[in-house]
């Protein structure tokens, strides 16, 4: 009788399976690494594709010599999917590492970054400059970016970092970032936040002008600017690069609110670098126009804008419709006295209307609806208008009035503009105001609110020649165009850039 072959049978199919159990097993636990887990494993995670801790990378210096940089554990206690590993050994990276080595090499070698120095790179998407830090020395060092990218990047937007008030002692951000940014103001706040007193900030723009380097050094006004350089970029998307050094003084209280350094009052004067861009703009007409409904509509196709001249990158913007925005987001106010548009303006997307009168100070005023010789007045509200306080009599400068007059509010205008904008702003004006001008414009200088204006479109009301009478002047304002001319002169030699506007 041959011998039974049944319990070796059974023991084999006990082993086989346990093996496809194991295998089983394996490939789940895989699949969640890879699916659940994310980007990158924990230690202590069964994961495969790991680096090694003493993973070397050599990264060539750049010219012929002999230089290099040596990556060693530079991703401590960490792991990394495939994608990881692609990333770390790509050309772009190695470039990008190396290029930053040299960056906050020279940096150390200046004293504003050092091996101990707790540090940020914000707005990073792969960690480069991070894995930089490290690779100097710096170990104490992370990013921050929308998506993590673990184990050199965490979540957090620029605008809302996710650590305490004065944490870093060094925070760097690269890449023209910030002028990138839709919220720049609210970028540099969370940079200022974040940096501890005496910290350096070291930031990277592709500012080329003197309006965009001193509307960038108005976003940190907790900072002092130690020192500035250009240097050259490592790819095409950046060629060129402003590097801006700051070092944060003690005048910061809270979350991103600053302590003014000085108190001036109501007096300011506009900076040179906003008087080099009126030395730009288009020349004012010097000669009263014959048919100013032609010559002054025609002017505006001469017209420099701003945005035009000088980068505006790193402001936050105003105004609307024919500006060139760049594509920024403008916040948009309109001060409208006469009731008949108010139902327009309020109909706008993206308009806050103020049904009152700009004017000097907050009083009641009379708003007259008039016209010229040989006009109709077809609907209630429709004309031109001229505004004055109640008590005035007769019309604007004693011309003639032939109208209707509705009691509006007026209100400090000035005082509004000071509590509604700052310097960091970029505020664009257009001002028609039938007349009152001449006198809410010295009321800007008063204040100083002149100061927080950088480009205005002036209409300026005189008596002008009448397209419907030939040889008659209009009869509602008493200026002349060479007042109204005085008036632009003045302003442009003030350094304010103003255009004729119709």
């Amino acid at each position: 009788m041959e011998p039974t072959a049944g319990k070796p049978s059974f023991l084999r199919n006990i082993l086989v399976r346990l093996l496809l159990f194991g295998v089983l097993f394996i490939v789940v636990r895989f699949a969640y690494v890879v699916t659940i887990a994310g980007e990158s494993c924990n230690v202590g995670n069964f994961c495969f594709f790991s680096l090694p801790e003493n993973l070397n990378f050599v990264i060539a210096g750049p010219g012929t010599g002999n230089s290099a940089v040596a990556v060693n554990k530079a991703i401590v206690s960490s792991t990394a999917v495939p994608t990881q590993r692609e990333l770390y050994t790509s050309k772009d990276w190695i470039k990008a590492v190396n290029f930053f080595s040299s960056i906050f090499q020279d940096l150390m070698s200046q004293g504003y970054l050092l091996p101990e120095s707790k540090s940020l790179c914000v707005e990073t998407p792969n960690g480069q400059d991070v894995f930089a830090l490290k690779e100097i020395g710096v170990k104490d060092s992370v990013g921050t970016f929308k998506k993590a990218s673990k184990p050199l990047v965490v979540s957090g937007e620029a605008h809302r970092l996710p650590f305490d008030d004065n944490t870093f002692d060094f925070v760097f951000s690269g890449g023209g970032r910030l002028d990138k940014s839709s919220r720049a103001l609210d970028f540099a706040t969370e940079i200022a936040r974040t940096l501890k007193p005496e910290g350096f900030a070291v930031v990277h723009v592709s500012a080329k002008d003197t309006y965009s380097f001193n509307s960038f050094l108005a976003l940190f006004n907790c900072c002092n600017l130690l020192t500035s350089r250009d240097i050259d970029g490592f790819d095409s998307s950046m060629p060129h690069i402003r590097e801006m050094v700051l070092k944060k003084e003690y005048d910061i209280h809270g979350h991103g609110v600053y302590q003014p350094r000085d108190d001036s009052g109501n007096k300011c004067s506009v900076p040179g670098y906003k008087q080099e861009l009126v030395r730009k703009a288009e020349p004012l007409i010097a000669e009263e126009p014959l048919k100013p409904w032609i010559t002054l509509k025609r002017n505006i196709q001469n017209i420099k804008y701003l945005p035009s001249m000088a980068d505006i990158s790193f402001k936050r913007s105003w105004f609307k419709k024919q500006y060139p925005k760049h594509n920024k987001t403008f916040e948009v106010y309109a001060i409208e006295a006469d009731k008949t548009f108010h139902e327009q303006y309020k109909v706008k997307k993206g308009v806050t209307l103020l049904p009152y009168a700009a004017w000097v100070r907050n009083e009641t005023l009379s708003f007259e609806i008039n016209r010229d010789p040989g006009e109709q007045v077809t609907e209630k509200g429709r004309g031109m208008g001229r505004i004055q306080p109640v008590t005035s009599k007769g019309g604007n400068g004693g011309g003639r009035f032939d109208g209707e007059v509705d009691e509006i509010l007026g209100f400090d205008f000035a005082n509004w503009l000071k509590n509604t904008v700052t310097e960091r702003d970029f505020v664009v004006m257009k001002m028609d105001v039938e007349g009152t001008e001449f006198d809410l414009i010295p009321r800007l200088f008063e204040t100083g609110a002149i100061c927080l204006i950088d480009e205005i479109f002036l209409e300026c009301h005189y008596n002008r020649w009448q397209r419907c009478c030939p040889g008659q002047r209009s009869s509602k304002y008493e200026k002349t165009y060479g007042q109204c001319l005085d008036l632009f002169t003045s302003l442009r030699q003030s350094g304010v850039l103003v255009h004729q506007w119709w």
